[in-house]
């Protein structure tokens, strides 16, 4: 499937040591099918629940991630990862954001006021004598 992150080698042989080991009991999803599911998810921005299936089961990436933020493991995986240097890929993010033309307020120019003749209301301009 086109759009997918994975993680390369490299990254991977750098933060693999500091991942939790396994504990006994149910089979763990592959931590590194995790991560590349983790970052995934926020590179796109979509929700957990749409994170592709060959990743794993999205509650699983979900739980992961806030059990790690919870211990502080992305900041030390992170920081691996920036030892390591940039990947093959480097990328800008220019977003923008498209409005309406008319979205931008008014026409802009010089600001015109009333005339102190006219604004005062009530007062006769011509008074025959």
């Amino acid at each position: 499937m086109a759009g997918e992150f994975w993680l390369s080698d490299r990254q991977w042989a750098a933060i693999e040591p500091l991942l939790p080991k396994n504990r006994p009991g149910a089979r763990r999803v592959d931590d590194r099918r995790v991560i590349s599911g983790i970052v995934h998810v926020l590179k796109v921005g979509c929700r957990w629940q749409d994170c592709p299936a060959v990743y794993g089961p999205p509650t699983t990436i979900y739980n992961r991630f806030h059990r790690w933020a919870a211990r502080g493991l992305w900041q030390r995986l992170f920081a691996a990862l920036v030892e390591v240097g940039p990947g093959d890929m480097q990328m800008i993010d220019s977003t923008t954001a498209k409005a309406h033309r008319s979205a931008a307020g008014g026409k802009g120019g010089r600001v015109r006021r009333r005339s102190a003749a006219r604004g005062a209301a009530g007062r006769q301009r011509y008074t025959p004598s």
